[in-house]
């Protein structure tokens, strides 16, 4: 008795991705919500960018993001009163703040950062180094196929 030939794979990328997309966000923040600090999968991002780059203008923040300069504005305005960030103004221009970690928001990234390692252990789990390498390429790729602003097909 022979056995039945495997399903084709579904080629439904977009579908898949966006799927994958919102089932990782909800277990993400679920995630987060049951950590002490109860960070946001967006304020994470804030610390890891602002651990690598402290001082960057909200703006820069902002792009480095990809989010739009109000909701990050609301974003530092809600970190700022939690404690994990504060704003300094620019000592060139009076008129533009910078962003700093407090030591609260650098506690807060180092759990941060092994809860992200946890997060990517589970991600990868079941798939080799170069599959992964592959999935990697392909999601960055999205990055320049579909640049920031441009609704060109």
């Amino acid at each position: 008795m022979s056995t039945p030939p495997a399903p084709a794979p579904d080629r439904r990328l977009f579908f898949l991705l966006a799927s994958g997309h919102r089932r990782v966000q909800r277990w993400i923040e679920a995630k987060l919500a049951a950590d002490r600090h109860g960070l946001t999968s967006a304020q994470s991002g804030v610390l890891f960018y602002l651990g690598g780059a402290d001082g960057a203008l909200i703006g820069e923040a902002a792009e480095a993001l990809d989010l739009a300069p109000s909701a990050m504005t609301g974003l530092v305005d809600r970190m700022t009163r939690a404690g994990l960030v504060e704003r300094r103004p620019d000592p060139k221009d009076g008129r533009a703040l910078r962003l700093h970690l407090t030591d609260h928001g650098r506690a807060a990234r180092e759990e941060a950062k092994a809860g992200l390692a946890h997060l990517n252990a589970h991600l990868t789990e079941g798939f080799t180094d170069d599959e992964i390498a592959v999935v990697a390429r392909w999601l960055s790729s999205l990055q320049t196929k579909f640049p920031k602003g441009d609704v060109t097909p």
